[in-house]
């Protein structure tokens, strides 16, 4: 950090709840410290009162959950079994070096719902910020479709990316990229009925993309809207889980004001 200068952390996550309206998996069961308590009485073959405190043990949780539940990481093997002709990396295999850089905002929350992101996009919107892409970059879609978390139709309601457009993000040595809105691509919905209609080329390209050139994507990510476009370093590092196609993240900007 240059000296002088404060270092301002900005949580890049939503997070992982009951009732939530993300379509993954994910569910929460609380056991409080009375129930543990008494639970653990039971197992160390002791009467509750003879703990430490009378009746009350550590609280804890059990949680059911997908890999691709709240803020997480996709793996490449999420897209395929290959990728660049090669066995898929799974989420624990995915380089360190690839999860902390120099981070990129691009700037699509103008965009309306269901529209695809294309090159001509992604440099439209380096060119309003005089930015030139290196490798190792971060790069960050905003949408800010993290503001609709507790909406019922959140899944419907972000922008995605493409074929050409993540192909082209690759091309520029970019490995590690993520977006604010539910998922890489465009809603799911959309694409399906596209397929139905017999464009198999519009079924999840963004992530499709993964097959021919090796990436990772960050989904369900937030608060982008607080970051400067760029100057700030990002680290996502996911949690380690043995050949998963992906893994839980929480996402932190570190940002000297």
């Amino acid at each position: 950090m240059s000296e002088g200068k404060k270092l301002r952390l900005v949580d890049l996550s939503l997070p992982i709840r009951n009732a939530s309206f993300d379509t993954q998996e994910q569910h929460i069961e609380y056991t409080d410290h009375l129930e543990m308590g008494r639970l653990r009485a039971k197992a160390y073959g002791i009467q509750p009162d003879d703990l430490p405190l009378p009746g009350v043990h550590a609280a804890m949780e059990r949680v059911t959950l997908s890999t691709h539940a709240g803020t997480h990481m996709d793996a490449p093997i999420h897209y395929g079994p290959t990728s660049e002709g090669k066995p898929a990396k799974t989420i624990d295999q995915i380089p360190l070096d690839w999860c902390y850089g120099d981070g990129v905002v691009l700037d699509f929350s103008w965009m309306e719902a269901g529209r695809v992101i294309g090159v001509d996009d992604l440099k439209e919107a380096l060119k309003k910020i005089d930015y030139q892409l290196k490798p190792g970059d971060i790069v960050l879609i905003r949408t800010d479709r993290w503001r609709d978390f507790d909406k019922v139709d959140w899944v419907m309601r972000h922008p995605g990316m493409g074929r050409e457009s993540t192909l082209w993000l690759i091309e520029q040595g970019i490995r590690m990229m993520g977006t604010d809105g539910w998922g890489w691509d465009i809603p799911i919905p959309t694409m399906a009925e596209a397929l139905k209609n017999g464009d198999k080329a519009a079924f999840f390209p963004g992530h499709y993309a993964g097959r021919d050139k090796e990436y990772c994507h960050v989904e369900k990510m937030a608060r982008l809207n607080e970051l400067p476009t760029h100057g700030f370093k990002v680290g996502i590092f996911p949690i380690l889980i043995e050949r998963a196609s992906g893994g839980w993240c929480r996402p932190v900007a570190f940002v000297e004001e």
